[in-house]
């Protein structure tokens, strides 16, 4: 059995995890990986009646369970299947990129989100919007069999893929705010921690699932067998989802109005400080953007890997950010966000080069792509998360949460769109110094090229009581230090335990 202190390590893992960020990783969706606790909109003023002890502890045992089956959709419907999709429909590489980038671009109905949940209470918005961003993958289910021109399928699988993104992001503010209310302050580090470490399980064995049903059910030309039973099992797991929402608990039925104000939303663009947390957030997600929706096409389509290997992949990479989380969250609390930051911004820009080395049958670089992709993404998403709520005064916190995810999110989706007219343009294949290289490796070099930019941004970030930029060789060896602290840590925990 493992030992009481790697048993804590592991859990304080997913702890940190779960107030961090979704990660920008290639293309698909990491188990596990959506974040409970993003924001929520502005605060009830009035006070939120305490649940029964009895009541909560049967309501948030049905929301670990409730995570665990939306693991199941996500594998059915997420990233990975709707670029399965967009190369069975023949979309070109600018219509991927659009479709990919949409759940950013849908960032900007965070504000009528806000509204809409504080008006109609947050049980009631989000049993709606969730079920119908789920069952609006229903069409899906009979495209092959639809008497629609391939013109008109692929019009059909991108509006599908926009409305379940704006719906999940109205369906996500209002459960972040319900949960917010419901679990109590505590006890959100443990409860999310281990929420979050069934969902990756979850996560893992039904993306390994749907990649073996891709694997062996895929058609040679349109969506054969797999995608269509794979829509139609997401629908079914969005109908048992619901269901189990809905047998959760609501401390604070109804709902308050809450007016938009226009003034408020522009105050973090007033704030020096936050200005230039939002001028780092736009290069960097533009940066990132450019080239992240392109690599599970890239896998499919180039390396031709299956939906097995590439489900292994993102469960390795998921593997080793919950690893690293807590070193990353001590090293946070010790030199503040903006370093950690400044330093995983400068790894990760790295990273695109690595998928320059790859060939079909030679995959062996990908290992180095897990190994730093899964370290510094998790650094780089708990920085992240920390340096909003850092240069966010209290008072109109909530309008500068929404503000840093409504342009990182749309300067994403912009550069998506860009990357996929370029690929577009550019020759599929092509020979440079006797090399072969195709179109995405271009936009890989360029990602690369605008990240490394985007640093400079992230180095004129004002943190308040952070160290320095100076301090950035300072902060590896904190991280030395730290590596070198864990085995004896370790041995003490286990000689308390004993």
């Amino acid at each position: 059995m493992p030992s009481v202190a790697l048993r804590r390590h592991v859990l304080r893992s997913f702890a940190a995890l779960a107030s961090a960020v979704p990660l920008f990783r290639p293309g698909s969706s990491l188990p596990g990986s959506a974040a409970p606790l993003l924001g929520a909109p502005p605060p009830t003023e009035r006070p939120v009646p305490t649940a029964p002890r009895q009541v909560l502890r049967r309501t948030l045992r049905a929301s670990v369970t409730e995570g665990m089956v939306t693991e199941v959709f996500t594998a059915c419907a997420g990233a990975t299947a709707l670029t399965a999709w967009a190369i069975a429909l023949k979309l070109g590489p600018f219509l991927v990129g659009v479709m990919t980038a949409l759940p950013f671009f849908a960032q900007f109905i965070q504000f009528p989100a806000a509204w809409l949940t504080s008006t109609f209470g947050h049980r009631r918005v989000a049993l709606t919007a969730v079920f119908l961003s789920r069952v609006v993958m229903l069409p899906l289910c009979a495209v092959p069999w639809l008497p629609l021109e391939l013109a008109g399928q692929q019009r059909l699988l991108v509006g599908i893929a926009a409305a379940s993104a704006v719906l999940g992001v109205v369906g996500n503010n209002a459960w972040v705010a319900w949960m917010g209310e419901l679990v109590p302050k505590n006890l959100r580090g443990r409860y999310f921690g281990r929420r979050t470490a069934l969902c990756t399980i979850s996560g893992t064995l039904a993306s390994l699932a749907a990649g073996f049903l891709l694997d062996r059910l895929r058609g040679a030309e349109g969506p054969g067998l797999a995608l269509p039973l794979l829509a139609a099992f997401a629908c079914a797991v969005g109908f048992i989802t619901t269901y189990i929402m809905s047998r959760q608990h609501d401390p604070a039925p109804g709902g308050t109005p809450f007016r938009l104000d226009l003034r408020a939303t522009l105050m973090p663009w007033k704030d020096a400080r936050a200005r230039r947390v939002l001028l780092y957030q736009v290069t960097w997600n533009a940066a990132v953007g450019l080239s992240a929706p392109y690599f599970a096409f890239h896998m499919i389509k180039n390396l031709q890997m299956t939906f097995v290997i590439m489900a292994l992949h993102a469960a390795a990479v998921a593997g080793v950010r919950v690893l690293t989380a807590p070193l990353w969250g001590k090293v946070i609390d010790r030199v503040g966000a903006q370093p950690v930051v400044m330093a995983c911004s400068l790894g990760i820009s790295t990273i695109p080069l690595l998928w320059l080395l790859p060939t079909q049958g030679s995959l062996w670089p990908l290992v180095f792509d897990v190994l730093l992709a899964g370290s510094l993404w998790s650094g780089h998403g708990l920085a992240v998360f920390a340096l909003p709520l850092a240069v966010a005064p209290r008072q109109g916190r909530p309008f500068y949460l929404a503000a840093f995810a409504t342009t990182g999110g749309l300067a994403y989706a912009a550069a998506s769109a860009m990357g996929g007219a370029l690929a577009g343009a550019l020759p599929t294949t092509f020979t440079l110094g006797s090399h072969a290289w195709v179109n995405f490796h271009v936009l890989f070099v360029l990602s690369a090229v605008a990240r490394f930019g985007a640093v400079f941004f992230a180095a004129r970030i004002i943190e308040p009581d952070a160290q320095s930029v100076n301090s950035l060789g300072a902060l590896f060896g904190v991280v030395k230090v730290r590596l070198r602290a864990i085995p004896a840590l370790s041995r003490q925990e286990g000689r308390r335990a004993a």
